[in-house]
């Protein structure tokens, strides 16, 4: 049977795409991704992960034409990526879409690193992004399954491939070369769901930014890939579904035909732990505010959600704040005592703190055998019932969409907020809102170089 000419069609794609021809509305969904990893970056480059990543590099890292977390350090490009790819992913605030993917955590430190390297334009980099959004969502729609559930982490897995494709663009590949591009990324991704809730799992986003940014470079110097190696039996698509979930055959839906960009858009976080926890925080707190709340009154917290939510929000009783990252329990103690749920409440003094460790065990789960398909495994919606020491038991209402969701958007001065606190966390001297400014604003940017002075 004749396979669907996948990789040679996402090639021509990511070849011949104009920044004329994307959409006003997808180029601010871009150039918002972009802002908001900029800020989550800087405000996870200086996490123990992210150290170890540089340590790791530390031979490499003698010089070179890329920023790291736009500090004063500079290093070979890939170097730069994969740092501040993991930089990007480590506190876990960074924006998700296509199917619980993390897309900008990927495609927006290879962009970063690259466009430095080659001194491309504002636009060069929307354009790139919109690459390795689009090619990244054709690929990942094609499985019927839940990638999470049978072990890929999707940010790792997609990420290499997507990055592939955004760099084959900056660098002005032609249709071969970025298909080759996509076929060397394909040999090249990885990241599997066990590492969730350890130091590896941000890494994913680092090495697949690296990855993506290298396979690039290497097809421009010559090296060559299977030209199927998307859609062979024994290629990409294939050995990611074993079971034969995947379309290898239907043709793809690329620009200008559908822009999943402005389709799905990007759900900007606004809470840095697991995205899943989000809808069942936003009920907790809105328990909060309309009820006036007291943790010292609470007997009892049950939490209604998905199996597949119960199955990545794993740490039941969390000690460390990498381990409260994938804890619902810990998300609704925290919103519960603090009101809300911070960069400053993600450290390991808070999580082990009386009124939070009094509370994790007060927290069970009911599971919504349903899931809503064409999600990663989300319920029709999400809610909290909490039962008072004197009795009474008050139920949240039912969270469809939480607070960042294209359905649901922040504010562009929330936005900012987020951004602002962002910087401030890292620690690093920088002008914050010229920073922001130039980057809601990339279309006028000359050179990537611009953004660090």
């Amino acid at each position: 049977m004749t396979r669907a000419p996948l990789t040679a069609a996402l090639g021509d794609f990511v070849a011949n795409l104009r920044y004329e021809d994307i959409p006003g509305t997808a180029v601010a969904i871009a150039k918002q991704g972009i802002a908001d990893c900029v800020g989550v970056m800087l405000a996870g480059s200086a996490e123990p992960a992210v150290a170890a990543v540089r340590s790791g590099f530390a031979p490499d890292t003698a010089g070179g034409g890329s920023s790291i977390c736009f500090g004063p350090a500079r290093a070979p490009a890939h170097v730069a990526a994969w740092v501040n790819g993991t930089a990007a992913h480590v506190l876990d605030y960074d924006d998700v879409a296509l199917k619980g993917s993390h897309p900008s955590a990927v495609l927006v430190p290879a962009i970063l690193a690259e466009a430095e390297a080659v001194g491309a334009s504002g636009r060069d980099m929307l354009r790139a992004y919109a690459a390795g959004f689009e090619t990244w969502g054709e690929l990942i729609s094609r499985d019927s399954g839940n990638y999470q559930r049978k072990g890929w982490h999707p940010t790792g897995v997609f990420g290499a491939v997507g990055a592939a494709a955004a760099c084959a663009a900056l660098r002005g590949a032609t249709a071969q070369e970025a298909a080759h591009a996509l076929g060397i990324a394909a040999s090249q991704a990885s990241g599997v769901m066990a590492n969730l809730g350890f130091m590896t799992k941000p890494m994913h986003a680092g090495k697949a930014a690296a990855c993506g940014l290298l396979a690039a470079r290497f097809a421009a110097a010559g090296l060559t890939a299977a030209p199927n190696a998307i859609e062979h039996e024994q290629g990409y698509l294939g050995a990611l579904s074993p079971a034969g979930d995947v379309d290898r055959e239907r043709a793809p839906s690329l620009p200008p035909a559908r822009w999943r960009l402005t389709e799905q858009g990007l759900a900007i976080k606004q809470y840095p732990v697991c995205y899943r926890a989000h809808r069942a925080i936003d009920a907790m707190l809105g328990l909060v505010r309309d009820r006036g709340l007291d943790a010292e009154a609470v007997k009892a917290i049950t939490v209604r959600f998905s199996p597949s939510h119960s199955v990545i929000l794993k740490n039941h009783r969390p000690r460390t704040a990498i381990d409260a990252k994938f804890s619902i329990e810990f998300a609704l103690a925290c919103a519960l005592v603090a009101g809300r749920v911070g960069l400053r409440d993600l450290v390991d003094e808070f999580v082990l703190s009386e009124p939070i460790q009094r509370l994790v065990p007060r927290v069970s789960i009911e599971i919504e055998a349903e899931e809503m398909s064409g999600t990663s495994g989300y319920a029709p919606y999400d809610l909290v019932r909490v039962e008072t020491t004197a009795g009474e038991v008050i139920e949240s209402e039912h969270v469809r969409h939480a607070r960042g969701d294209p359905q649901a958007p922040l504010s562009a001065d929330a936005l900012w907020t987020k951004f602002e606190d962002c910087a401030l966390w890292s620690g690093l001297q920088l002008d914050a809102r010229a920073l922001f400014d130039k980057l809601n604003t990339l279309e006028h940017c000359r050179s990537a170089v611009e953004l660090l002075r």
